[in-house]
């Protein structure tokens, strides 16, 4: 049942994963947890597709409040199909993966052999002109409502750049979702950036150290664990990407889980421990709580190259899986958020 009472919302922090057109799952999590109503945001931070729906729910809880927010999501995934300039696909039947348009699968296959350059010589991107038309960057560097952290990989150096909320802009989000095979290098002060799940997907310490509220709740896309092994050329080529844009995130967790082991031991008597102070650090260490929406069946049946099917179709069954996903996660959780983790950080990432 949806909170109207501001007073009994708890406040959390989003961290939402990077997928191409899976993100439409993140969109329908996200339009749950509006629609609910049992939470406020502080921080979001995202990668790529998760960027994508970090900027657009600051800019309709900006615009319009929650249902703005609503709003804000569904124009832009809707905008997004509409924009495909291939055509729509709907499942082979009820519960199978979408097909792929076979002009796509050709496109994919011909990045192996040209660059973004000869492949799109007119640099002709829709994706722009949709967060143009929407998003209004200049008043949002000023008064978004929530603190926003975008995710860019620095193309030369490997480094994570994390651009904050004065520093948002088309160019940022688009550097945030740049895969480089298909997209040509996204230039921002001299600097070129590629997509930002090569460094995180998504960053997860800046929802640590430069947000107050103590629970950060990831919306993950990539499955924790892969079913089968791949044996095949293409299969392995697509799961080492796969493992490539989890790494840096899952190295992060595993750091959270042994800080939160480190700062748990205690060599100190009990009633030594409350005469004698902890660090900043440490304390904010006790005081985080993670919790997980995910749906590691759901994705693990799609293949790969739907993450570039724009599809509307394909997108609203993704945000009914996510609505789903996020009320099933609200009915059993919601008593925890505020007091425990849900997430066993030692058990999943160690």
């Amino acid at each position: 049942m949806p909170i109207a009472d501001p007073r009994h919302r708890t406040t959390v922090n989003l961290a939402l994963q990077g997928g191409g057109a899976h993100g439409a799952f993140t969109w329908g999590v996200l339009d749950a947890l509006l629609e609910n109503g049992c939470l406020n945001f502080e921080g979001v931070s995202g990668t790529s597709a998760g960027a994508m729906n970090a900027i657009c729910l600051a800019q309709g809880l900006m615009a319009g409040g929650r249902d703005g927010a609503r709003e804000a999501l569904h124009n832009f995934w809707t905008a997004v199909a509409e924009s495909s300039p291939f055509p729509d696909t709907n499942s082979s039947a009820d519960g199978e993966p979408p097909a792929v348009p076979a002009a796509l699968k050709l496109m994919l296959q011909w990045t192996d052999y040209l660059s973004p350059e000869q492949l799109n010589p007119f640099d002709l991107n829709p994706l722009r002109d949709v967060i143009t038309a929407q998003i209004d960057f200049e008043r949002l560097q000023r008064h978004s409502p929530v603190k926003l952290f975008i995710a860019a990989t620095n193309a030369n150096s490997g480094k994570l750049r994390i651009f904050h909320n004065h520093e948002l802009s088309v160019d940022a989000l688009l550097a945030s979702a740049c895969l480089p095979n298909i997209h040509r290098t996204v230039m921002i002060a001299g600097e070129p950036y590629w997509d930002g799940g090569y460094s995180a997907n998504p960053a997860v310490f800046p929802l640590f150290y430069d947000c107050a509220a103590a629970d950060i709740v990831l919306v993950l896309l990539t499955p924790l664990h892969f079913g089968e092994t791949p044996d095949s050329a293409q299969d392995i080529r697509i799961r080492l990407r796969e493992l490539g844009f989890s790494a840096t995130f899952l190295r992060e967790m595993r750091m959270f889980a042994h800080l939160r082991e480190r700062v748990g031991e205690s060599r100190l008597p009990g009633w030594l421990q409350a005469w004698i102070p902890i660090g900043q650090l440490e304390q904010r260490v006790r005081q985080v709580r993670f919790h997980a929406i995910s749906a590691d069946a759901l994705m693990s049946q799609l293949a790969p190259e739907t993450k570039l099917a724009a599809s509307l179709s394909f997108f609203q069954r993704l945000h009914d899986d996510g609505r789903e996903h996020a009320k099933a996660w609200l009915a059993s959780k919601r008593a925890a958020i505020g007091r425990q983790s849900t997430l066993d950080l030692a058990k999943i990432y160690y």
